[in-house]
């Protein structure tokens, strides 16, 4: 598991000493303490961790002070070349059963084959994390001081001091989640507490059995995928408030598919039981693919760049080259501070789905929206844009609309004509009909509560992932049916996924509705030229359009005024029109996008930068090679005979890698 620090604040002695409690990212592991006039000790779990074993057995041995029974350490473990412990077991004292030899003693049979027990071990060799718990007894408990606080280490006892009671000494242990006292995720204090100064709530309202769900969700996923990351962040009163998690195929996908991003927030501003938010990407299938997930208290400012900054540090600090977010100003800024390199973008999707909701009651509301699609999705130029925009507000007497002048002033943030010099890689949804679907839009509604989301979460990555892999068997064991006899068609059917090619497909079939191709204007080494069109329109009816497209023979540059590779990341037929009238058979290189082709995530290989320090290489060949292994694994297992050749080649690797160790001896 990897580990990231998201602290805003340090504490000197982690007593607390007053400071509110903070987030530490030692993959959204919390760090806490038992002082401070607080007598329960929590229940261990697995996934809480120590600074050292001394302070494991002091933890132990409070709880079971706490709850009634004493401790005795069951099995340790030791490192062959060194006395240096790495693992151990502390259980009940009441455990296991007398020797038969020992049976006829006087003493009395004090054990009663008791399972409550503590596993854990070292791990990244400077911390010790609980693997394995078992809370319940099978004998009565009764609170009282036993032996077995005498047995503490030296380390231990020396961090006791002055005081020797352990009741008021600070543990030091790290929680993947604060749970209260009853066990849950309500709170009792009053409304005004749970808010913040701006009216916001200032944690997660978590219903019962949330919480636990949650954690026993964090705790599986940290044991069994190494890839696995989270974080959370608290409030003044070490609740919950957000939290961020990133499974290890949705770490993945964001390496490959990372580059431009929507953010979903609509469970969290449409106010559902779950205030769920997503970050969405789109793979070489036109798929969508999720690349992390969170939970947030509030729409703050605060809360999206705790967000932002999370899923930045799991990205390894590379930032989207497009950030595509609802028309939100808290959003906007949360975006140019985590983000500033960044194109940020708003929805169009969102925008066109409100225009019900917010013109519905105006008369002769067909006609306004009828026009408003129009100036939106035909507009070629800025002009164009503004004067359809004005003869709609003056011919309608909408001026006085709240709505759509805030949309009029934002313009340059949505409106695909003044975003032409955005990649969108098929997230614009630039054409009429279009939509931005949500990852989970088939597995949540505005009720589901958060234990059955998590188990729908599972099945919904699962489902996603099984597209992504028949998509991928399809295109690379299939070959699509050609339509045409262009060039353009039969070169790039042998390198798209077949999703993209279907896309690409329609842009060759449409060049026949291109009537007309001719040289309009020359400048330098630029040629323009205008391509005219038959538009279909409504009723099956043509209209004629005008379409400019630039030419650079020399740098082999085409560009058109629909901006379609822009937007989808292919080229449009107006461009194929001038490539084909000039004599070109082949389509530029430039313009055929590796994130497309069939083979993309076995050719791909990240930048890695100037860093090039030994640790930095270290976990830059872990991530490569665990990505590598994934993508073998998850075709490993479509059928036995795929099975058998992965299992096999795994095998046959690793002894080509031991075979280098031995040839150094």
């Amino acid at each position: 598991m990897e580990e990231t620090s998201l602290h805003t604040e340090q504490t000197t002695d982690g007593l607390g000493s007053g400071a509110p409690p903070e987030t530490n990212g030692q993959n959204g592991v919390l760090e806490g303490n038992t002082s401070e006039g607080r007598k329960e000790f929590d229940a261990p779990a697995v996934g809480m961790e120590f600074e050292s074993y001394d302070d494991a057995y002091n933890y132990y041995n409070c709880y079971a002070r706490e709850a009634g029974f004493s401790v005795r350490v069951k099995n340790s473990w030791f490192k062959r070349n060194s006395r240096e412990k790495y693992g151990a077991v502390l259980c009940c004292s009441s455990q296991g059963f007398k020797r038969v030899k020992d049976v006829n003693r006087l003493r009395k049979e004090t054990r009663t084959g008791c399972p409550a027990m503590m596993r854990m071990r070292l791990v990244d060799s400077k911390r010790w994390r609980i693997v394995e718990v078992t809370l319940e007894h099978n004998h009565l408990l009764e609170a009282k001081r036993y032996k077995s606080e005498k047995k503490m280490g030296s380390g231990t006892k020396r961090k006791l001091m002055p005081n020797s009671d352990p009741e008021i000494q600070p543990v030091r242990l790290y929680r993947a989640l604060v749970i209260d006292a009853n066990g849950e995720g309500t709170f009792n204090f009053n409304q005004k507490q749970a808010k913040t100064t701006s009216g916001q709530p200032n944690q997660l309202n978590l219903k019962k059995g949330d919480t636990q769900a949650m954690y026993n969700y964090l705790c599986r996923m940290q044991l069994t995928n190494p890839s696995f990351f989270y974080s959370m962040d608290l409030n003044d009163e070490g609740r919950l408030r957000n939290v961020f998690w990133v499974d290890a195929r949705s770490r993945s996908a964001n390496v490959y598919f990372g580059d431009v991003i929507l953010f979903d927030n609509t469970c969290l501003s449409n106010k559902y039981e779950i205030p769920l938010v997503a970050f969405v990407g789109i793979n070489h299938h036109g798929q969508s693919v999720l690349l992390g997930c969170g939970l947030l208290a509030s729409e703050t400012i605060e809360s999206y760049i705790w967000l932002f900054k999370a899923w930045l540090t799991c990205a390894s600090g590379h930032s989207p080259k497009t950030v595509i977010t609802d028309r939100c100003k808290i959003l906007q800024s949360a975006v140019n501070e985590v983000f500033p390199k960044s194109h940020h973008r708003f929805c169009l999707s969102h925008i066109m789905r409100k225009v019900p909701e917010k013109l519905g009651g105006l008369r002769n509301y067909d006609a306004i929206r009828k026009a408003l699609l129009k100036g939106v999705y035909e507009a070629l130029k800025p002009f164009d844009f503004e004067s359809a925009w004005g003869f709609m507000i003056q011919r309608f007497g909408i001026a006085d609309n709240e709505w759509l002048r805030s949309l009029y002033e934002d313009r340059a943030q949505w409106a695909p004509v003044y975003l032409k010099d955005t990649f969108f890689m098929g997230m614009a949804a630039a054409r009429p009909g279009e939509t931005v679907n949500t990852f989970f839009d088939k597995y949540l509604h505005k009720q589901t509560p958060l234990k059955e989301f998590l188990d729908k979460y599972e099945l919904a990555l699962q489902k996603k992932h099984k597209e992504e892999v028949n998509a991928d068997m399809e295109s690379r064991n299939s070959s699509p049916e050609l339509k045409t006899r262009c060039s353009f068609e039969l070169l790039l059917s042998k390198i798209y996924t077949r999703a993209i090619f279907k896309k690409f497909q329609l842009e060759v079939e449409e060049m026949y509705s291109c009537f007309s191709t001719m040289q309009i204007h020359v400048d330098g080494p630029v040629t323009i030229f205008l391509v005219k069109e038959r538009v279909l329109q409504e009723g099956n009816r043509r209209e004629i359009r005008d379409f400019e497209v630039l030419y650079n023979r020399a740098a082999a540059e085409v560009r058109c005024i629909c901006s379609c590779f822009n937007f989808y990341g292919y080229l449009c037929r107006h461009a194929l029109c001038v490539l084909n009238f000039n004599g070109v058979e082949e389509v530029p290189s430039k313009y055929v996008l590796s994130r497309w082709k069939k083979d993309y995530k076995r050719l791909y290989i990240q930048d890695v930068g100037a860093d090039n320090s030994d640790a930095t290489e270290r976990v830059q060949w872990f991530e490569q090679l665990y990505r590598s292994a994934l993508q073998v694994v998850e075709e490993g297992v479509i059928s036995l005979d795929h099975y058998r050749v992965a299992l096999r080649a795994f095998e046959e690797s690793l002894d080509r890698v031991h075979s280098i160790e031995e040839k150094r001896v």
